[in-house]
């Protein structure tokens, strides 16, 4: 499924924001065998990012992401190149953006989000040669033997977000904001909801998503998120947890603006949000992202490399919770003890609402 010229490949991908990110770390070298790479002796292994919508700098989940490659160009003296998404565009144009990366010389890919699973299923299958990662897809859509799927415990972590956010609570009020409404954010609302009822029973729990597929503008809608989180503060909430990636900064404006608490997704973004707002944020649901693009890439270098669902779940240390600012010191020993009785199976998550 190649292009009829490299040239042309490559003049297409500079159309669409492809972004040289180059190394100066010294070059990798192949794994044991000499097989796992793609890259000849000597030479950096050459790994193409594609983000979903929002891309580096939506200070979570692509962010995320982002430090996976960041890290492995440093530690492993990668070469990388990125590319990211658009709200609205056909599957033609994912296709397009991961065909350009492998034209342009990057035989290792990384697609970042569900959104991708098609076509990178329609490509890697193109392209056997090229391994192939992709971010929280596990369907028959993605999968093939060069084709590493990384996903996460989700439903975990956030219960333990709404165990922190029903046990701060003072309204007995609190709020989800979902970015689309798609199974995979259904799951961070599925343990949200378990567990801040755990704690309260009776909470209510405000419930909102910004949009519904195939419009994934709700990932990368600030002013969305703030008129979600403005209705939920005003009609009692006094915590609101976001899983809608950039969206999530309108979030946390409502809870500036109202005085109330908000709470965090994928990255700890206490550290990573607009500073003006960052003292709203009690806690964030941290989704290693980044650990599983490094250890793709590693696998890779390390010639390690194998196709499949790879799950990071909280016993894997995949999903946890922050505690940077110290506004859940309080109540740190209470959410151990149910991180413990999830890790153990005693209390087992639900995916689904």
């Amino acid at each position: 499924m190649r292009h009829a010229t490299k040239i042309a490949a490559v003049v297409a991908a500079a159309a669409l924001g492809l972004a040289a990110c180059g190394s100066d770390t010294p070059d990798a070298t192949p794994g044991a065998n000499g097989t796992g790479t793609g890259a000849p002796a000597g030479e950096p292994i050459k790994v193409g990012l594609a983000y979903d919508v929002g891309g580096r700098g939506d200070q979570s989940f692509n962010d995320a992401a982002a430090a996976g490659l960041d890290k492995a160009k440093a530690e492993l003296g990668v070469e990388g190149q990125e590319a990211t998404a658009t709200s609205g565009e056909p599957e033609s144009a994912r296709e397009e953006r991961l065909e350009q990366l492998i034209d342009a010389g990057y035989d290792n890919i990384v697609a970042v989000g569900f959104a991708y699973a098609k076509s990178v299923g329609i490509v890697a299958k193109a392209n056997p040669e090229v391994k192939f990662a992709i971010v929280d897809d596990a369907s028959p859509d993605s999968a093939g033997p060069n084709v590493q799927q990384i996903t996460f415990a989700e439903n975990e972590g956030s219960f333990l977000v709404g165990a922190a956010a029903a046990l701060k609570s003072t309204s007995n009020v609190i709020g989800f904001v979902g970015g689309v409404e798609t199974d995979l954010i259904k799951k961070f609302e599925a343990g949200y909801v378990m567990g801040a009822k755990q704690v309260k029973p009776d909470i209510d729990i405000k419930i909102q998503y910004l949009t519904q597929v195939p419009d994934f503008s709700g990932f990368n809608s600030v002013d969305k998120g703030k008129a979600a989180a403005d209705g939920m503060y005003q009609a009692g909430a006094d915590v609101v947890y976001h899983a809608a990636g950039g969206s999530g900064g309108g979030v946390f404006q409502a809870a500036k603006a109202a005085n109330k608490m908000a709470i965090g997704v994928d990255s700890d973004q206490a550290l990573t949000a607009d500073a003006a707002v960052r003292d709203v944020i009690i806690t964030s649901m941290i989704k290693k992202v980044d650990v599983g693009v490094f250890e793709f890439i590693k696998s890779v270098s390390d010639d390690t490399f194998t196709a499949g669902n790879k799950v990071f779940d909280l016993k894997a240390g995949g999903v946890d919770y922050s505690t940077t600012g110290g506004k859940i010191d309080d109540i740190k020993g209470q959410l151990d003890e149910f991180k413990q009785k999830i890790i153990s199976g005693e209390i087992k998550v639900p995916t689904a609402p």
